[in-house]
């Protein structure tokens, strides 16, 4: 099967503005993004899906693969769907932009179960939480799965409630031996048949997805199901100042 990649690449942000283009140890970070993921064994090839000329002239600069699309796009994955429209592809991996630390094997262990079941439409990942500062953390989001590892929910709040521990308001607590084996992180790495990626993006929001603002939940209340693989790996993701500052010295210290 061809698989490929597509980092969907927005200039604009709140947070921060210009984000692919931030400097990190003398390269932008979508060219940190692209050459993590490149070095995954099951792609094929990868593109940078960008939204303005300053982030295409970036990826031609190194040598990446890039289309340009839509600047109104309300999500990554609308424009990873027009991306991949115009690509010949059988599965299309949505590599987020924004994880310039990103472990290849982390890909690859996403794609392996698409591989293996041809009736699987769609594959993500999930790491084991145990900080309790990340369980509590709002921008982390959540999973719970079934015994076979297919997505009963995502939220941003901690899932499964632990009535020992106290009420979700009050944020989760107690030892960490209980905290351990509960708790899962849901890593934002999405492998999708390339035909159920184009139809997922012609379905409308649904009022959980509007909910919780994520959209995977779309995929659950249409009936359809997300295989959810453990990973040993944990990612950062770029969305503040203190995030890009922490993945410089990270990547500081490895040189």
């Amino acid at each position: 099967m061809n698989v490929i990649a597509i980092i969907p690449a927005r200039y604009a942000s709140t947070r921060l503005n210009g984000k692919p283009l931030l400097d990190i140890a003398g390269k932008p970070m979508v060219q940190w993004v692209y050459e993590r993921a490149k070095k995954a064994r099951l792609i094929n090839d990868i593109f940078v899906a960008a939204d303005d000329k300053r982030i295409f002239d970036a990826v031609k600069r190194f040598g990446g693969n890039v289309v340009m699309t839509s600047a109104s796009h309300k999500s990554g994955t609308d424009r990873l769907a027009e991306a991949a429209a115009n690509i010949k592809c059988d599965i299309v991996v949505n590599v987020q932009g924004d994880e310039p630390l990103l472990e290849p094997e982390m890909i690859d262990e996403a794609i392996r179960p698409m591989l293996d079941d041809i009736e699987l439409q769609m594959a993500s990942l999930k790491t084991r939480i145990t900080d309790y500062e990340e369980l509590n953390n709002l921008n982390a989001v959540k999973v719970v799965t079934d015994r076979r590892d297919f997505a009963l929910y995502f939220s941003r709040l901690p899932i499964p409630y632990m009535r020992e521990q106290g009420s979700r308001g009050q944020g989760v607590r107690g030892s960490r031996a209980l905290l351990e084996p509960c708790y899962y992180k849901h890593i934002g790495l999405y492998v999708y048949r390339k035909d159920f990626l184009l139809k997922f993006t012609e379905m409308a929001p649904t009022p959980l997805e509007e909910a919780e603002k994520l959209e995977q939940l779309r995929v659950l209340e249409n009936g359809y199901k997300i295989k959810v693989v453990e990973t040993r790996y944990n990612s950062i993701g770029v969305d503040t100042m203190e995030d890009l500052e922490k993945v410089r010295k990270i990547v500081e210290s490895r040189r």
